[in-house]
């Protein structure tokens, strides 16, 4: 935790020498990425549910609050609450079906980020074994560190599932109906290509344009190398988010992959600067949606209370 501590101190530093204009330009392509991530998804719900309408504002409203949750909660809370949202506003929807939607609309996303982790592995972009253990803050370390017990969990887990699942094997079937009924839209990929992947293309298209303008604006070099770059470490620290928006694994990711291409302190500022100003945008939009679609803030309480009087 204290490397985040210096890395925010670094950035506080630097704030006078941050070119505004290169940041505005970021901060519009990641409003512009989110827009487009919300038509894929609102394509997907509607080829599961054809005969519902499902409105691009409530999709939208439903992504943005979602976002907005996972920039302060660990793990990906979020989607919890966008799926909340969505439900409510799309009749006859189910939460199976809703999250297996999500699942199609990360299609595009496995296919470009394991394209970008390829390329890192064969650049030598990313740390090795040999350094990995060295890397302070890497919260999905652990798995590394120790395979022997992972793999154990792991089993311990799967066997766990395939009991439940012998005990409750009728409502599995009915669930796993309604998981192909989220995935619909991949049963014609000429239809997935056009309203899902082209979307989701744009939105990539426009997160590595961000980069481009982030770098620029911290007065590091904006080649194509540093972007790709970049979009590998914020990748791998999303991937498992054991700490809101996966602040401090990184940072620490970040000064390793741009090691010789500034000082630690400049990168840091950087990192911290883009993730600050991210999460502000997130959470701003977040709130917002939360106030509007649920008329109130208090959404866990919401939850909650929509969980009780089901049960």
């Amino acid at each position: 935790m204290s490397d985040v501590f210096d890395a925010t101190e670094a950035f506080f530093d630097a704030l006078a020498s941050i070119h505004w204009g290169w940041l505005g330009l970021g901060v519009l392509c990641h409003l512009g990425r989110i827009v487009c991530r919300s038509r894929a998804w609102r394509n997907v719900i509607s080829a599961a549910y054809p005969d519902r309408e499902v409105a691009w504002r409530a999709v939208f409203g439903g992504y943005c609050a979602g976002i907005g949750a996972n920039a302060l909660l660990p793990g990906r809370g979020g989607d919890l609450l966008r799926l909340y949202i969505v439900k409510h506003r799309v009749d006859g929807s189910t939460y199976p079906t809703l999250a297996s939607t999500m699942l199609a609309d990360g299609i595009f996303d496995l296919f470009a980020a394991t394209s970008i982790l390829i390329w890192a592995l064969s650049a030598g972009v990313l740390p090795g074994g040999d350094v990995l253990p060295d890397l302070p803050a890497v919260d999905w370390l652990w798995v590394f560190k120790n395979p022997t017990q992972s793999l154990v969990i792991a089993g311990f887990v799967l066997a766990i599932a395939l009991i439940v699942g012998g005990f409750f094997y009728g409502r599995i079937t009915d669930f796993w109906k309604r998981v192909r009924q989220g995935l619909q839209i991949l049963s014609d990929p000429l239809q997935y290509l056009r309203r899902v992947a082209a979307w989701d293309a744009a939105d990539w298209t426009l997160r590595l344009t961000a980069v481009f303008f982030y770098l620029h604006a911290f007065g590091l070099p904006a080649t194509v190398y540093n972007v790709f770059a970049y979009q590998v470490a914020g990748s791998l620290s999303t991937a498992l988010p054991l700490t809101p928006a996966g602040i401090g694994t990184e940072q620490a990711l970040l000064v390793f992959v741009f090691q010789g291409v500034a000082p630690a302190s400049q990168i840091l500022a950087f990192s911290v600067g883009v993730k600050l100003v991210t999460i502000t945008v997130n959470v701003t939009l977040g709130v917002v949606a939360v106030a509007l679609m649920l008329g109130s803030l208090r959404w866990r309480q919401r939850v909650q209370a929509d969980a009780a009087g089901r049960a």
